[in-house]
């Protein structure tokens, strides 16, 4: 049974990757920054398929070198995906950027000298569309210039994040070869595992749909669903088409953030407001606020992707947008009743 080591798997995504693994016939060892976190891991995970043994643990930090060797021990392939993620602007941008590189390369070098075939790494859309306005087309090709005004620090961390991998891997000697495959998702929705509503996506979902969401931004985006996310990061890890190359893993078309509200209130979530915010006022409103600053970057844009290649390498077609939504929904409103929030 091949083995993969799956870093971040407290991460919304990390669990979905991790019980995908289990279901394909894989065995998992994942990372967490402390043991005493895996209890809700292991009953998330249980919840779609029985680990029968083949989920463990280890305990690895993005900031330290110790113990990346003895996580890479034994292991065939590995899925990258903790780095740090918040939509708020850090004061010091480093707080989010240096995780995300030293990371990355402590991933990508602990894996070379463990003899390792492939590294699959989480990346983002945000990686290519920064520093844009308007209507932006973005492919395998596009990059984010981290110069740009208005490039924020989460868009510069995957940029620089995913810069640093593929120079890694161009750059590397010797006859174990290491391979890498980049997962590009545009903004993850879907249910959670584990009923944990902190991530940005849970959070959000929540506030819609208990009203604390007045008025919506004017923002339109191709978006992902975290089960898309999981299969095409399992699948490429031995496809062999894939390998060096960077997949968009989103809808096909984008959608307008207002389009989340319509499709809630549509199936009786009342609560939820479709009013759109002024641009000028959310502008305003940065000024003062590091949330907002941080959704600046998609406030008035568009941004489409070619999914094309994604799509033929993988056979593979996204799940429907409301399908995404509504599901996303009866997770957090399964949270909610569990923990008595109405």
């Amino acid at each position: 049974m091949k083995k993969v080591l799956v870093t971040g798997i407290t991460g919304f995504v990390g669990q979905h990757c991790a019980a995908e693994l289990l279901k394909r016939g894989y065995s998992v060892r994942g990372s967490v920054r402390s043991l005493s976190k895996t209890e809700d891991v292991v009953n998330g995970i249980k919840k779609e398929i029985d680990t029968k043994g083949n989920l463990e643990f280890c305990e690895l930090d993005l900031m330290k070198d110790a113990g990346w060797d003895n996580a890479m021990e034994g292991c065939d392939y590995v899925l990258h995906i903790a780095s740090p993620f918040v939509v708020k602007v850090p004061k010091d941008e480093n707080e989010l950027i240096k995780p995300a590189v030293e990371g990355t390369l402590r991933a990508l070098k602990a894996a070379k000298k463990a003899g390792v075939k492939r590294v699959v790494l989480t990346s983002s859309t945000v990686a290519m569309h920064g520093g844009q306005k308007g209507l932006i087309k973005i492919d395998q090709d596009s990059w984010t210039n981290v110069d740009a005004k208005n490039v924020t620090a989460y868009f510069k961390s995957k940029t620089l994040a995913e810069k640093r991998a593929w120079d890694f891997i161009k750059k590397q000697t010797g006859n174990n070869i290491l391979e890498l495959v980049v997962i590009n998702p545009g903004p993850i929705y879907g249910p959670t595992l584990t009923g944990n509503l902190a991530t940005e996506a849970m959070d959000f979902f929540k506030k819609l749909i208990t009203g604390q969401v007045p008025m919506l931004p004017h923002a339109n985006s191709v978006m992902s669903d975290v089960r898309d996310v999981a299969t095409i990061h399992v699948a490429a890890l031995e496809n062999e088409k894939a390998n060096g190359k960077r997949f968009i893993v989103t809808s096909e078309k984008p959608h307008a953030i207002k389009e989340i509200g319509t499709i809630l209130r549509s199936k009786g979530y009342d609560k939820v407001s479709t009013r759109l915010a002024p641009t000028f006022l959310l502008k305003f409103i940065a000024n003062f606020n590091d949330e907002m600053k941080g959704m600046l970057p998609f406030v008035g844009n568009t941004i489409e992707a070619d999914i094309d290649d994604t799509m033929k390498t993988f056979n593979w077609k996204p799940i429907p947008f409301e399908t995404t939504v509504l599901d996303t929904a009866k997770s957090v409103e399964a949270s909610l009743k569990k923990y008595g929030v109405q």
